[in-house]
């Protein structure tokens, strides 16, 4: 997705990830659907982000757009409340507190280590069956030049910090980041669900 969403569109969104949240954390499952339309009908990877009272409770995303926004934000969501491995699931008890950032990714793009941007492109390395994924916005929270950045990834990809140097792929994308109000942006973390 390369067109800007609307702020009613990503007010849209937002409702769904909170409803997909609310609804799973009860054991109700995921919400129902309307058919999406105009840009939540289109393909994109997305990231989902929750944070409780500013703590970071979990990131999970889809890389490759498979289906329409509404619903990999609604999986994305749900996963990241439910399945992120690092965390037990979001109880009811945490909803209150909880706040939700979502990120629309671009189709990614083979990018030289010279053109990497810091707090422009997000990065995914990979060499072979491994790969890791930075959003953007982890490079400017902690203060990385583009090499660090890109050291990072690498090791988030469970490579060696110099594998950028030495032939590993290098893919870029750009994102559309919004929030609910009180939101602190925390992707460090961030997990992707296709990646091992």
């Amino acid at each position: 997705m390369t067109s800007p969403l609307s702020d009613e569109e990503r007010g849209s969104l937002l409702a769904i990830a909170r409803r997909s949240i609310e609804m799973t954390a009860q054991g109700l499952g995921l919400p129902s659907l309307e058919s999406p339309s105009g840009a939540l009908a289109q393909r994109a990877g997305v990231f989902v982000t929750l944070h409780v009272h500013g703590a970071l409770r979990g990131c999970i995303g889809q890389i490759e757009p498979r289906q329409p926004l509404a619903r990999t934000v609604a999986e994305c969501a749900t996963s990241a409340a439910q399945h992120d491995p690092r965390f037990p699931p979001v109880t009811p008890s945490e909803l209150h507190g909880l706040s939700i950032e979502i990120s629309v990714l671009s189709p990614l793009f083979d990018i030289t280590p010279e053109e990497v941007v810091v707090g422009r492109h997000g990065l995914l390395v990979s060499d072979g069956l491994r790969h890791g994924l930075l959003l953007p916005q982890v490079a400017v929270e902690w203060s990385w030049d583009a090499e660090r950045f890109l050291v990072e990834t690498c090791r988030k990809a469970g490579l060696s910090p110099d594998a950028w140097r030495h032939g590993a792929r290098i893919r870029a994308f750009t994102t559309q980041v919004f929030a609910e109000a009180g939101t602190a942006s925390n992707a460090h973390g961030s997990r992707s669900n296709s990646s091992a």
